[in-house]
Order: structure tokens, then C-alpha cells, then sequence
């Protein structure tokens, strides 16, 4: 009897390691198809953000008679730099270069400050309206930039006619706006930043409170120093935004001042001085156009991860 209860629970010690093993064995298969679903996903979206910035470094350096050559789809049999000389000078490199950084500074600038003040007060301050104001946001992120447009300019025609000051043509129109919270995706900057400030406890508002800081100084030394990875993530946004931004900026600034991106689409109007523009003059522009994009990106990336990934200080 000892001997038959003995092999029984050998028995059974056998099949729960069979069991344990099989089912270890499974999970390890499962965690394996897993890894490679995960991968191909990233693989294909991969594919498609980079298949573009491939095209066009591939185009950008073709000839025109490999353009025409249906043999030819990536790499190019006679690759030239000319494309890119032709683009630079059409392009009216370093003026509108200059131009564009200048410019894209000043309103990012204007944009964080405001946006950071903004998210701010509805974070942190409860006054009559506040729901009103928070809804007027959404609103503008909602509306489309042409139905905003024209009340825009029928205003600073307004402000001509009774102060004799011409804005319409100048860089003023889209400072004064970014400085007022209806600069190029404004509402989305600012909703960072209220939703960053409201992962911070009020207890450290109130602490310094207590020290006897002032609602500036809590802004200044608690709200802003515990934000700089959040500031340059949104100084980077509305840089990019106001860049690429160029439907409000051909209405309000016009010929005042030269930029990158709006002489970008001289390429689609007409021929270059001394050669006609074909689609590899137009790739070889597109790459110098976001060339300082991709240097800016480079430079700041490991900041800029940091600052996304950033979740701020868990609240209470």
C-alpha cells in the first residue's frame, strides 16, 4: 500500500510538472507572437512616416532624365547636387531663412509665455466666467482658420481707420494675436499646460503662500520651475505650428517679410531662373525647407522626449 501511494503522488508530481511546463511553454509562445505582432506594427508605421523623407531624398538627387526613366524608382543612375543649388537659390537662401527663424521665434515666444499663464489661471483660480472661457478655447481650436480670417482682418482694419496705424502687412497682426491666445493652435498649447499644472499638489501653492510669495512668485517659482521640460515641449510645438503655418500668414503679412516655407511654394507657380522646376527641384526645396526643423529636432530630441513623457508630480 505504501509503495502503490508513494508511485501515486510520483505520478501526479510528474503530471503537474508536465502541466507546468507545457503551460510556461505556452505563455513563452504567446509572449513571443506577441513581441512580433508589436514589432510589425511598428515596422508599418514606421514605413509609413519614413517612406516620404526616403522618396523624397531619393527624387531630390535624380536627374530629370531619370525622373522620366520607368526603370529608375529609388536609387538614381546619374545623382546630381544641382537640384539643391537651384532650390536654395529660388528659395532666396540665407534672407528667408533668417526670415522664418526670426519670425517662428518671436510668435513661439509670445504663444508659451501666454499659453503658460493661461493654463495657469484656469488650472489654479476658480472666477465667474471660467466655464464661458474654457469653452470659448474649444471653440476656436474647433472653428476653422478662414471663418476666424476675416473678423480678424475686418478688427485691425478698424484699428487703421481710428489710430491711423497700418497692421495688415506688417508682423504685428500674428504677434498681437499669439500674444492673446489666438495664435496657430493656441487652445491646444494652452490645454498642456492646464492639464501639466493640474498634476501638481496646490499644497506646494499654498506653502508658498504661507512663506509669503504672491501669486506671481507661486507662478514663478512653483508653476514654472517644475515645467521647463513642458515649456520647451510647447516653445517646440508652436515653432513648428507657426513654421508650417502659412494660410493666416500670406493674409496678414504679405510680402513685410521674407519666409522659407511661403517661397517654398513659388515651386508650384512657375520655373526657376535658369531651369524649368520638375519634381526633383520641388523634393530637393521641401528637404531644405525642413532641414532647420530636423537640425532644431536633433538637437533638443533628448530634452523634447524627456518633456513628453514627462507626467509632472502625482497629485493628490
Amino acid at each position: 500500500m505504501a509503495n502503490k501511494k508513494i508511485s501515486a503522488k510520483s505520478i501526479n508530481l510528474s503530471r503537474i510538472k508536465e502541466f507546468s511546463f507545457a503551460k510556461f511553454k505556452k505563455l513563452k509562445i504567446v509572449n513571443i507572437i506577441a513581441k512580433i505582432a508589436i514589432y510589425f506594427i511598428l515596422i508599418c508605421i514606421g514605413y509609413v512616416f519614413l517612406k516620404p523623407i526616403f522618396e523624397m531624398i531619393s527624387k531630390s538627387i535624380m536627374t530629370t532624365a531619370d525622373l522620366i526613366d520607368p526603370t529608375i524608382t529609388w536609387i538614381a543612375k546619374h545623382p546630381t547636387g544641382e537640384n539643391f543649388v537651384n532650390a536654395i537659390s529660388q528659395l532666396d537662401i540665407p534672407a528667408s531663412l533668417i526670415g522664418s527663424i526670426f519670425f517662428s521665434t518671436l510668435l513661439a515666444l509670445a504663444q508659451t509665455a501666454v499659453s503658460a499663464t493661461t493654463g495657469f489661471a484656469l488650472s489654479r483660480y476658480t472666477f465667474k466666467g471660467r466655464n464661458i472661457w474654457y469653452i470659448m478655447l474649444i471653440l476656436a481650436f474647433i472653428l476653422p482658420i478662414p471663418l476666424l480670417t476675416v473678423p480678424r482682418m475686418m478688427i485691425f482694419d478698424q484699428l487703421f481707420a481710428m489710430t491711423g496705424i497700418k497692421l495688415i502687412g506688417t508682423i504685428w497682426p500674428q504677434f498681437l494675436m499669439a500674444l492673446l491666445g489666438q495664435g496657430a493652435y493656441s487652445t491646444m498649447l494652452i490645454l498642456i499646460f492646464y492639464n501639466f499644472f493640474n498634476m501638481i499638489p496646490k499644497t506646494l501653492d499654498e506653502a508658498a503662500m504661507i512663506d509669503g510669495a504672491g501669486s506671481l512668485k507661486v507662478f514663478y517659482h512653483v508653476a514654472v520651475r517644475l515645467s521647463l521640460s513642458t515649456i520647451l515641449v510647447v516653445f517646440l510645438f508652436s515653432f513648428v505650428f507657426n513654421w508650417n503655418e502659412t494660410y493666416t500668414t500670406n493674409t496678414m503679412l504679405r510680402d513685410a517679410l521674407t519666409l522659407l516655407p511661403v517661397k517654398l511654394a513659388t515651386f508650384d507657380n512657375g520655373s526657376g531662373a535658369e531651369t524649368a522646376i520638375n519634381e526633383a527641384q520641388r523634393m530637393a526645396a521641401t528637404l531644405v525647407s525642413i532641414a532647420p526643423l530636423l537640425i532644431l529636432y536633433a538637437v533638443v530630441q533628448k530634452q523634447f522626449i524627456q518633456g513628453i513623457e514627462n507626467t509632472g508630480i502625482t497629485g493628490e
